[in-house]
């Protein structure tokens, strides 16, 4: 193997494969990164955690002898991020070790075969869903962050990709918090996947990597899924078991409704947060009358007021909540105004759009005395 390829090319690639190089394994190969390169002038970078596999395709790579090899993840993209901006000469001597040059930089660091690499598998002619990437992103954005990250939890640390006739849902719960994100689309047949939150969140990370506005594509098989775009491939392990019945959890009646500015909410729950370290729960309290809501906390270090205007519809209602999970659904928002819908203090609210249906988030409340 001997091919010559761009510093800067070869480094943002390198960035995208690591994302499914773990140190957490106890299997010296998979803390490598394959290297292939093709006669015709492709060169495939290829990482896999065996619950993440990731394939990056460079183009029109200046190959002069095929070849495939396995180098340390960590080293060889240290190397290459710090060599200067020209072209780097890679080539596989006697018993896997790699020499890697530059015009002034020579290093040979010891490589690992590359029979020993896992396989990152074939693509199975399963349902094919083609996604706007940027919905995608946001989608992920949206919902991934209310999963469990309690291993012990069984299927709640995933995220639920469901597809529907015209729609596609994602949720994620973790037992206080529940986020629901929908988005039409025009293709795909009935079918629902479970993906770890831990990989939708590296998912996420690749696709902002991706300059071009290109669709991706997502199948859908029995044990894994595969994302496509067009230079890379990314094989997901599914987590076995039944998702939870989110839509039977979704409250069907309130008692009360609320139109309320969403920046203002957000800055004053902040502000409230400062001082809302009673206990663990980070207790603030919401008490809501006519058309005011007054937000309240304290600790031992004083107490804070404020006053948020709202439109009500509805009885009052005074109620508590962990003010981190109310702000983790305001920070993801896009909308100036959100709706937020409560049926008494020891049941859920419901946050979502003023109109339509695009998200709803529940968060459960603190009991306050």
């Amino acid at each position: 193997m001997k091919f010559t390829c761009g510093q800067q090319s070869l480094s943002r690639a390198l960035n995208t494969v690591s994302k499914a190089v773990t140190s957490r394994t106890t299997i010296p190969i998979l803390k490598g990164i394959l290297i292939n390169a093709k006669k015709e002038g492709d060169l495939i970078l290829s990482a896999s955690d065996l619950d993440i596999s990731i394939e990056k395709t460079m183009k029109g790579i200046s190959v002069e002898e095929e070849g495939s090899a396995v180098v340390s993840a960590k080293l060889f993209t240290d190397i290459v991020r710090k060599l200067p901006n020209e072209d780097i000469i890679i080539e596989k001597k006697e018993e896997n070790n790699i020499s890697i040059r530059t015009s002034m930089s020579e290093f040979t660091i010891v490589g690992f075969s590359p029979e020993e690499f896992p396989a990152i598998g074939e693509i199975e002619e399963e349902e094919r869903i083609t996604l706007n990437k940027e919905i995608f992103k946001d989608m992920i954005r949206k919902t991934a962050f209310s999963a469990s990250i309690d291993e012990s939890k069984g299927l709640i640390i995933g995220v639920l990709i469901e597809v529907e006739e015209n729609f596609m849902n994602m949720v994620a719960l973790d037992g206080f918090r529940m986020a629901v994100v929908r988005e039409e689309m025009s293709d795909g047949r009935k079918n629902k996947i479970v993906v770890s939150a831990r990989i939708m969140n590296d998912i996420n990370k690749i696709l902002a990597d991706i300059e071009d506005d290109e669709d991706i594509v997502l199948s859908l098989e029995k044990k894994k899924a595969v994302l496509l775009s067009e230079n890379i491939k990314i094989v997901m392990r599914l987590l076995d078991g039944e998702f939870i019945k989110y839509k039977d959890i979704l409250p069907k009646e309130h008692n009360c409704r609320l139109k309320v500015s969403k920046a203002a909410l957000h800055e004053g729950i902040e502000r409230a947060a400062l001082l809302s370290k009673e206990g663990k729960n980070n207790l603030i309290k919401f008490k809501i009358e006519e058309n005011m809501m007054i937000i309240t906390s304290r600790s031992e270090e004083g107490n804070v007021r404020e006053e948020v205007p709202v439109e009500k519809d509805g009885n009052d209602i005074e109620i508590g909540f962990n003010s981190k999970y109310i702000l983790d659904v305001l920070k993801v928002l896009e909308d100036e105004e959100i709706a937020m819908e409560m049926v008494s203090s020891v049941k859920p609210c419901v946050i979502k759009p003023v109109e339509g249906g695009k998200f709803e988030y529940l968060v459960l409340p603190v009991r306050i005395s």
